[in-house]
């Protein structure tokens, strides 16, 4: 099985969410991001592509503890980097959350 490492939040989401303002070095730094551990995460090649850049509300995991975690990891992504989250997003976490009551977000904002 070939692994690969992919942002929790792909690029191509938070390119939609505003990275597209951002100045050219952000994007870059954002893609190799190992400032928390939540950053990036393993997945198989077919599982990347499947992914594409869906957010929340398009496609989630499992149900279960990767649910969870991938619920705050998520919002970690987003929040560390200031970046928004459209209505549909945000219904799909508030959903999602409701069965993750053990599940915390801390996190610490990128400069």
């Amino acid at each position: 099985m070939t692994g690969a490492r992919q942002d929790v939040v792909l690029l191509t989401e938070a390119w939609d969410s505003g990275a597209s303002a951002w100045p050219r070095q952000r994007p870059e730094a954002y893609a190799d991001d190992l400032g928390a551990a939540t950053s990036l995460v393993a997945a198989t090649a077919p599982s990347n592509q499947s992914k594409s850049d869906q957010d929340p509300a398009e496609g989630l995991p499992p149900a279960g503890e990767a649910h969870c975690r991938y619920l705050a990891e998520w919002e970690d992504m987003k929040l560390r980097y200031a970046l928004p989250t459209d209505q549909t997003e945000v219904a799909a976490l508030r959903e999602g959350a409701d069965g993750c009551p053990e599940q915390t977000v801390t996190y610490e904002p990128t400069p």
